[in-house]
């Protein structure tokens, strides 16, 4: 490179720090100014997710990007990853209460990992949160007493032996949840044990979410429903999405959602282990989606084994849907075994037409995805 060049690459990295300041300065002012918002929601009592007001700011954002000739899916990352930061922030001025006059907040197993983090956003709202956990059941008739929400989440297998033993005497006007990811029998527990407002709750995320902004809670109705709506009014504040389910669906529905799909991910790393497969050999040679698919795989064995063995083994039906997997894979192993590329081609075929539409639609969201691994892992 001769000097010229030298001096002139210079002085135009020298413009970039430059404008990079511009930059880091305007996302000062804009998470400082969503500050502001979050505080006046709060005193409102508003929601810290407004999705339409979302689509409808990203919409005229991507427009104007086009008019300046920059790409309209590099403006909208952007705005993205700073809204998830705007959310994780928000949460830090707290929430309104939507109930202040109730009287005591009950989170059994609150010392747990989503136990926390319920007690945590119920802390922010306002309200007055007891833990009870496994060593303080001898203080339990007074942490129960003149309560107004109970939040069972214990493990899986042991929530409705506790609901049926431990929680006959609640008051009448307290509200029993629970938030196990089967609903069936841990609400009919729940009413037979209770006789007041009961509601069976299923949050769809890990306990590493940072905010609750988008994030999805089934709700199973049991009992009085309008004793409990401020509870789901809170949740809606907090930013969670409130998906009203069936029970016996909801539980259908996880046997494909949950209990499967982790299954054949055990089995997956499973695999790995017994053939001593060189992980770090296999990163060198993987492409992003290969390297999302082993972190989701290496994702599920950095977590409690117990969690996941409850999740499986808790949904009673998931032994056919399984099963059903595991035939489907044999008679495709078949396939390959026999070199039969013309009926693989035709099955292949069969389930891209069943997935309709939807099939585009995730290869381009799978494709955004795709681009931020490997903005992550291109670096030395």
């Amino acid at each position: 490179m001769n000097e010229a060049t030298s001096e002139a690459l210079e002085l135009l990295r020298q413009q970039i720090d430059a404008v990079d300041q511009e930059l880091l300065a305007l996302v000062r002012r804009r998470l400082d100014l969503v500050a502001s918002v979050g505080r006046v929601k709060h005193q409102a009592g508003l929601p810290i997710y407004a999705p339409e007001r979302e689509a409808k700011m990203l919409a005229k954002r991507r427009q104007e990007a086009s008019e300046m000739h920059i790409a309209p899916q590099l403006i909208e990352d952007l705005l993205r990853r700073l809204m998830r930061e705007s959310y994780l922030n928000e949460k830090d001025v707290g929430f309104k209460s939507v109930n202040p006059n109730l009287s005591r907040v009950v989170v059994i197993g609150g010392a747990g990992a989503l136990g926390q983090v319920f007690v945590q956003m119920l802390r922010l709202s306002g309200y007055h949160v007891d833990i009870l956990d496994v060593n303080d059941w001898h203080n339990a008739d007074a942490l129960l007493d003149n309560v107004g929400l109970v939040l069972v989440s214990v493990p899986i297998s042991y929530t409705c032996e506790l609901i049926r033993e431990k929680l006959t005497r609640l008051p009448d006007n307290c509200v029993l949840a629970d938030l196990t990811s089967i609903k069936a029998s841990p609400l009919d527990a729940m009413l037979k044990a209770h006789r007041g407002p009961v509601v069976g709750l299923h949050p769809m995320f890990g306990p590493d979410v940072g905010s609750l902004a988008k994030q999805v809670v089934v709700v199973c109705h049991g009992r009085e429903p309008e004793q409990y709506q401020w509870l789901l009014q809170q949740m809606t504040i907090w930013g969670a999405r409130i998906v009203e389910a069936n029970a016996t669906e909801h539980d259908n529905a996880m046997q494909l959602v949950q209990a499967m799909r982790h299954f054949s991910t055990f089995v997956y790393g499973l695999n790995l282990c017994k053939q001593q497969a060189d992980i770090k050999q296999l990163l060198l040679f993987s492409s992003p989606i290969y390297r999302l698919e082993l972190a989701m795989v290496g994702r599920l064995f950095a977590q409690s084994p117990e969690l996941y063995a409850d999740i499986i083994f808790a949904q009673l039906g998931s032994e056919g849907v399984i099963g059903d997997y595991l035939a489907n894979y044999r008679q495709a192993f078949e396939l390959l075994k026999n070199r039969d590329r013309d009926t693989f081609v035709e099955w292949f075929k069969q389930v891209a037409t069943w997935f309709g539409d939807l099939a585009p639609q995730f290869q381009l969201e799978s494709r955004q995805m795709l681009q931020s691994v490997n903005d992550i892992h291109s670096n030395p």
